[in-house]
C-alpha cells in the first residue's frame, strides 16, 4: 500500500461538495488515513506551492488556496499517486474524463476542486507538510 495527499480545495468546500468527494475517493478504493480542515495562511500556501513560484499562475493559486478552508487528506491505496491522478482527472475539468472528481465537481481550470500529489516523493513531502506529527500514517 502507498500513500498520497489530496486537498479538497476552497471552491469545493465552499460549495458543499466535501462529502461527495470523500465518498467518491473511498468508493474508488482509497482509505482515508488522516484529514483536517485548515485555512492556509499566505506563508503556508507560498511554502506548499513553492515549486510553482516562477510560474505565471503562482500568485493566483496562492490567493485561491488562502481564500477559505480546505481539507488536506492522506490517502492510502495500491499505487496511490497514479490511481488518485486518474480518479481526479485532468486539471481542466473540460478535459477531464467523465466520472472523475474534476469532471463532476470542478468549476474551471483554476477552481478545480482537488489537488493530488504528482509523485511518491512529493506525496511524502506534502503529507509531512500537513501532518508533521506522523512519521508514517496507517
Amino acid at each position: 500500500m502507498r500513500q498520497t495527499l489530496a486537498i479538497i480545495k476552497p471552491d469545493a468546500v465552499g460549495n458543499g461538495r466535501t462529502g461527495r468527494i470523500i465518498a467518491h475517493l473511498e468508493s474508488a478504493g482509497f482509505a482515508l488515513r488522516a484529514a483536517r480542515m485548515v485555512t492556509m495562511t499566505r506563508a503556508q500556501a507560498q511554502s506548499f506551492y513553492d515549486v510553482h513560484r516562477e510560474r505565471p499562475f503562482y500568485d493566483a493559486l496562492v490567493a485561491f488556496m488562502t481564500s477559505g478552508p480546505c481539507i488536506p487528506m492522506a490517502l492510502e491505496a495500491p499505487d496511490a499517486v497514479r490511481r488518485l491522478r486518474q480518479v481526479i482527472g485532468a486539471t481542466d475539468p473540460a478535459e477531464a474524463d467523465p466520472g472523475t472528481v474534476r469532471a463532476l465537481y470542478a468549476e474551471s481550470k483554476e477552481r478545480n476542486a482537488i489537488h493530488g500529489s504528482d509523485s511518491d516523493g512529493n506525496a511524502r513531502r506534502e503529507i509531512g507538510f500537513f501532518f508533521p506529527e506522523c512519521d508514517r500514517l496507517g
